[in-house]
């Protein structure tokens, strides 16, 4: 990872949706950096770590992840694709790490838009249910588990408005993003509405050059 602080770092464009709800994209970050509330990890199903941004929240966030992460498994077993468990942050500056299942990319017949929408709708939910007010998102699926990233930014921006403007709590959601392309990607659903699937009015701003 590239070690920015995303903490800090100005988002590329914004956007504002009802209640003054914002949604913004930056990058190439290091989500591990963040200070929001909380983190969403792009996990696996056996919730035991893994690889990219699994293994980089694991690594950061110390053993603590871990051990409730096995507590969890106790009890549920593993964690389907499209649902989501939340944890301590443990060593990392946000408090909370909200463990979600991506789908892995088979063609698209298989459900695979459903569940990733799942997955971004189950994130903003736990995080309005525990009050926190703040949530970023990695750009789960479009790693190792191969969802094409500008049809996984469409779905996750879509899927994200609606959920959002319908919470509590949850004021901000970031998308920390790990490399220009994926920026790119979700940037330029961002700006055009018309490919994107919700009913909600939003607003675009711009980070000033």
């Amino acid at each position: 990872m590239t070690g920015l602080d995303a903490g800090v770092q100005d988002f590329t464009i914004r956007l504002v949706l009802e209640r003054e709800r914002t949604i913004e994209f930056f990058g190439p970050a290091d989500l591990t950096s963040e200070a929001t509330d909380a983190v969403v990890n792009a996990a696996n199903s056996s919730l035991l770590g893994g690889g990219g941004v699994d293994g980089a929240i694991h690594r950061a966030g110390g053993p603590a992840i871990l051990a409730e992460c096995r507590q969890i498994v106790s009890k549920i077993g593993s964690l389907p694709a499209g649902q989501a468990v939340i944890t301590t942050g443990g060593k990392m500056a946000a408090k909370y790490v909200i463990h979600t299942v991506g789908p892995i990319y088979r063609g698209g017949e298989y459900g695979e838009a459903e569940k990733l929408a799942s997955c971004h709708r189950e994130c903003i939910r736990l995080a309005d249910e525990h009050g926190l007010q703040s949530l970023s998102f990695p750009a789960i699926s479009t790693g190792a588990f191969g969802y094409p990233v500008s049809e996984a930014a469409i779905i996750a921006i879509s899927s994200t408005i609606e959920a959002l403007v319908s919470a509590n709590h949850l004021s901000k959601v970031r998308f920390v993003l790990f490399d220009i392309a994926t920026l790119r990607a979700y940037t330029r659903a961002a700006e055009k509405p018309g490919n994107l699937d919700f009913t909600s009015s939003y607003r675009i701003e711009k980070k000033s050059s």
